[in-house]
Formats: C-alpha cells, sequence, structure tokens
C-alpha cells in the first residue's frame, strides 16, 4: 500500500518561510516524479511544483517561481517544498503526489498525471 504522508505546514507571517516534506511509503519513488499541488478554499487543485524522477528537471507555478524549491531525497524516499517570501495568497492545503507513469520522460503538472495523494497539509499566511 503506497503511502505519502506531508509535513511541515502551519501558521506563518507574510515574508517567512516553511519547509514541507513528504515522505513516502510501500513504493520506491526514486523511479517516479513527484509533485506538489496545492488547493485553496472555493478553488481547483493548482500545481505547485513537480520535480522528475531523476530530479533533473523541476517546474514551478508562475504564482510561486522564484520563491518556492523542490527537491528529492531518493535515499530517504523523501520529497520537500522549500516555500520563502510567503504571501496570504499562499494560503492552501498543499498536496504531495506521485505520478501514474515510472521514469517519464516529461514531467507532467496536471493532476490526473498522478496516481497517489497525500492527505495534504495546511499552509495558513497572515497579512
Amino acid at each position: 500500500q503506497v503511502q505519502l504522508v506531508e509535513s511541515g505546514g502551519g501558521l506563518v507571517q507574510a515574508g517567512g518561510s516553511l519547509r514541507l516534506s513528504c515522505a513516502a511509503s510501500g513504493r520506491t519513488i526514486s523511479r517516479y516524479a513527484m509533485g506538489w499541488f496545492r488547493q485553496a478554499p472555493g478553488k481547483g487543485r493548482e500545481f505547485v511544483a513537480p520535480i522528475s524522477w531523476s530530479g533533473g528537471d523541476a517546474y514551478y507555478g508562475s504564482s510561486v517561481k522564484g520563491r518556492f524549491t523542490i527537491s528529492r531525497d531518493n535515499a530517504k524516499n523523501t520529497v520537500f517544498l522549500q516555500m520563502n517570501s510567503l504571501k496570504p495568497e499562499d494560503t492552501a492545503v498543499y498536496y504531495c503526489a506521485s505520478d501514474k507513469v515510472s521514469q517519464r520522460r516529461k514531467v507532467v503538472t496536471a493532476p490526473y498525471g498522478y496516481d497517489y495523494w497525500g492527505q495534504g497539509t495546511q499552509v495558513t499566511v497572515s497579512s
């Protein structure tokens, strides 16, 4: 059984930083791209940042580019999201997800490309 468990969310003031972690079990994620998504109240799920299975390619949503950094430690089966210069509009539940396809050539940013999801961690940024 594959499980993804996010941690590191919380309440932070605007301009602050948080580091989210996503620990995987039941699947060796080193062969899979991983992604971070978020969903704010009343809005759809938005892609934040996916990273290729090798870690060599990463992409960022336009709203977070330059402020967030995705990384992975395949030895620890863990993916991270470093979030700096946080803004109130970053407030959302953040989810990590694992790609459906092993060693996919091109990173997918759409949620339908991912088959396993964590339960989410709340990030709240106060103004």
